[in-house]
């Protein structure tokens, strides 16, 4: 073989790789009720565009489990754990990678039972588009339903109402129309803009990759063929510069650079960029990365970017662009799907995660709940799993985002559990609540204004108060262990422990500071009593004033009633008591 003859099948394999790699990537969930039949169709879809590897294929013909009339069972492609076979329900969501000479895709199966409807939104969440797919028999359920909504609030832009089962309904075009009548009405409803509706049947094969002569009266594409020529847009990167950081890298004296991923924009050397939360500015000097520096990165590519200046940033800030900055407050509207069984309560302590940074917070309002039966909004003081709402949050530092039209990855959080860890919730937001709170640069290290007050209730999310109590030790740490799990800042001084050598002393920092303090103390006197009243105002409950006759349970109970009038409310913007 000569020189050139051996070249050359190397230069086509690289050129393989290279229209392979340069490929647009379309993201693409299933969802619908159950039993309507995602998972068969994506195993049809891996089949008849011959992309199904041998093994997955074979895996599928052995499997003991079929609930298909044909050889194989498509839907066992997708639903891969034991317990989905066995039940003949998707659970967990199910990813497939597949090409054609188009385009990439990636393919999320969700689950379509009630119960595992947070995997649903977990799966849809990075999605361009949405197959929603509905029996041509059983028509819109409200499952479907809460999936459509699903859709709409986490802002994919097309959706495909693929009806599927038609060879049930004798591939009749009036009961097409009539279901693509109804499901283009709930789209109008829920505001989904682009819409095809497509006539399927996934067992067979009708219109999944192939136009199918049993549809001779529908003119519109293919499913694959709609996949392949639907325009896919990526809106963060005309937006400003959003740039979370994630790690700060120092391997030696002369390099410090902060890595993170893109979460907007587009960043290349020498743009101008301010910190959140501190204001502080600075160009950026390089985008660094494993294989070298980069001339520009956008979303959502990861690398370390390194800055003219030495400026303080820790993981959670936030490189923005100064000429187009994000939202930055404490208060901001969000719609809302609870995810656990769990209830969302008002003013419960959560902590709230957006991107890779993490605050305390808690619901101030649920403005309204939806009615997935009518899509009617309705009052509700408490979100049951699976339940879909828009609430108003406030945190106890201020978050860093966009609106989650304008920016999926900044304008998006979870809620989680300060106790046991678990998601809680999915929330994009809508607004911000109150006038952005964005610092202005600091000039030089001695003109920092003080800490006041009303930062620190508004980091806390509560006034400060004292709590006097002359009874046992015990109670004192029931009181403190409850508050602190109610996401108060607490602490109890015991002058029978004298854990400080002046538990006066003591006691006032931490109520200058913001804190609840606990302070134990069978000998107080009436006149330093006195002078604990005057020195915490509206925020002083005395225990022993209550002349409590059933026992710590009834003191918890009011010292709770209490703390809850000492959370931060706002009118107009403006917090008070």
């Amino acid at each position: 073989m000569s020189l050139a003859m051996a070249i050359e099948p190397q230069n086509e394999f690289a050129l393989f790789l290279e229209q392979n790699l340069n490929k647009e990537l379309l993201r693409f969930t299933t969802a619908g009720s159950v039993d309507d039949g995602k998972s068969t169709l994506i195993g049809r879809l891996l089949h008849d565009s011959k992309t199904l590897y041998e093994d997955q294929l074979a895996s599928a013909q052995k499997s003991r489990v079929n609930r298909s009339s044909g050889p194989i069972d498509f839907s066992l492609i997708t639903d891969g754990l034991r317990a989905e076979r066995e039940q003949g329900i998707t659970i967990d969501v199910g990813y497939r990678y597949f090409t054609t000479a188009r385009r990439k895709f990636i393919i999320a199966d969700t689950p379509g039972h009630e119960q595992y409807t947070r995997n649903m939104a977990t799966g849809a969440s990075t999605a361009d588009l949405a197959v929603i797919l509905i029996d041509a028999e059983k028509g819109l359920l409200p499952q479907t339903t809460r999936h459509a909504q699903i859709a709409a609030l986490l802002g994919i832009p097309t959706v495909v109402a693929a009806i599927n089962k038609m060879d049930l309904v004798g591939y009749r075009q009036a009961r097409f129309l009539t279901l693509e009548k109804d499901f283009l009405a709930l789209a109008e409803k829920l505001g989904i803009a682009s819409v095809q509706c497509i006539p399927i049947s996934a067992l067979v094969g009708d219109n999944v990759v192939e136009c199918s002569e049993r549809t001779g009266w529908y003119a519109g594409p293919a499913l694959l063929e709609h996949l392949e020529t639907v325009p896919v847009t990526k809106a963060a990167r005309t937006q400003g510069i959003r740039f979370p950081v994630q790690y700060v890298i120092r391997p030696d004296a002369n390099f410090r650079g902060f890595a993170g991923q893109v979460a907007g924009g587009v960043i290349r050397p020498g743009d101008a960029v301010i910190a959140l939360p501190s204001g502080q500015q600075s160009r950026v000097e390089a985008i660094v990365t494993y294989d070298g520096h980069l001339a520009e990165a956008f979303a959502p590519m990861s690398v370390t970017l390194k800055l003219e200046d030495e400026i303080d940033l820790s993981r959670g800030d936030m490189l923005v662009a100064p000429d187009s900055p994000p939202s930055v407050s404490q208060r901001f509207r969000a719609a809302i799907v609870w995810m656990h069984a769990q209830p969302l309560k008002i003013r419960q302590a959560y902590l709230i995660k957006q991107g890779v940074r993490q605050v305390r917070g808690a619901v101030a309002r649920i403005q309204h709940r939806v009615n997935i039966n009518t899509l009617e909004t309705e009052s509700s003081e408490r979100l049951e799993i699976n339940d879909i709402a828009v609430v108003e949050f406030e945190t106890n530092s201020p978050l860093f985002f966009d609106s989650y039209k304008q920016n999926r990855t900044t304008g998006s959080f979870i809620v989680i559990d300060p106790l046991t860890n678990a998601t809680l919730g999915a929330g994009m937001i809508q607004e911000s609540l109150t006038q952005d709170e964005t610092p202005t640069r600091r000039e030089s290290p001695g003109t920092e204004a003080l800490v006041t007050p009303l930062e620190r209730y508004r980091r806390h999310a509560h006034y400060p108060a004292i709590i006097l109590t002359n009874s046992r030790a015990a109670l004192a740490r029931r009181i403190e262990r409850a508050l602190f799990e109610m996401g108060f800042e607490v602490m109890v001084i015991d002058e029978t422990e004298a854990p400080f050598a002046s538990p006066r002393t003591a006691w006032a920092a931490l109520h200058a500071a913001g804190f609840i303090v606990v302070y134990r103390n069978p000998k107080l006197g009436s006149e330093e009593s006195a002078e604990l009243r005057a020195a915490a105002g509206d925020g002083f409950f005395d225990l022993a004033e209550m002349n409590l006759r059933a026992g710590d349970t009834e003191a918890l109970e009011h010292v709770l009633t209490f703390a809850k009038s000492l959370r931060i409310s706002y009118e107009d913007g403006n917090p008070g008591r």
